[in-house]
Formats: C-alpha cells, sequence, structure tokens
C-alpha cells in the first residue's frame, strides 16, 4: 500500500482509539464533557455510561479493522477500504441523527482517506 493513504488511514485508527479511550474509560471527563457537548449529570447516569462504553467498543473494532487491514491482512487494499467506508457510514449517519460535527471529525478524515485509497491503489 502506497505510504499516504497507510498514514491517512493509521491517523483514522488512532481517532477512533482516542474515541474508544474517552467512551470506555474517561466517560465523566472534561474531555469527553467537551467532546461530547454533554454536561457532567448527563454523564453520570449509569445507563448513559453502559451505552457509552458500548460505542466505545464499537469504535475500538473499526480502529483494530484497519490496523488489521493495514499490518496483517493479504488483501489489506481492500480491508482497509472496508473498514474506512464503515466509519464514513457510521460518521454520516451520527452527524444525521446525533450531531452535524461527528461528520466534520469523523466523516472528513476517513472521506480524505478514502479518496487517497482510490487515487494510489
Amino acid at each position: 500500500m502506497h505510504i499516504i493513504p497507510l498514514i491517512l488511514a493509521m491517523i483514522v485508527a488512532v481517532e477512533h482509539y482516542y474515541i474508544l479511550y474517552l467512551e470506555m474509560f474517561q466517560t465523566t471527563s472534561t474531555s469527553a464533557q467537551r467532546s461530547f457537548g454533554l454536561d457532567k449529570e448527563f454523564l453520570d447516569d449509569p445507563r448513559v455510561q453502559t451505552l457509552f462504553k458500548n460505542q466505545g467498543l464499537y469504535n475500538g473494532f473499526l480502529a483494530t479493522g484497519i490496523l488489521w487491514g493495514l499490518f496483517f491482512a493479504s488483501n489489506s487494499w481492500s480491508v482497509v477500504l472496508f473498514f474506512i467506508i464503515c466509519v464514513i457510514v457510521a460518521a454520516v449517519y451520527g452527524g444525521l441523527t446525533s450531531s452535524k460535527s461527528i461528520l466534520i471529525k469523523q466523516g472528513v478524515p476517513a472521506i480524505i482517506t478514502f479518496i487517497a485509497l482510490l487515487i494510489f491503489r
């Protein structure tokens, strides 16, 4: 795989590991409050924490799938492309149903990576 999409895909993976960290281990932190635009009282609710941990796990799966595709899969381009498309779909859905900033923060890096994957195939 060409170096440009490889680096971009790694950035997307790291971003999703950071989201996993916030959602699973720092749910009530000021960083999580700022990142998700939610107040501490809401994030203190155990039901919300359970939902966030679940979302964090899924973000970790996306990140792990990207890295698996980059470094371990026999057809790395197809695997990375699949997981980048998954990130794009999740960002579009999140942008439509939760916050438009999700589309910008998560979607734009994935879309740029998607384009780079197609250009440097």
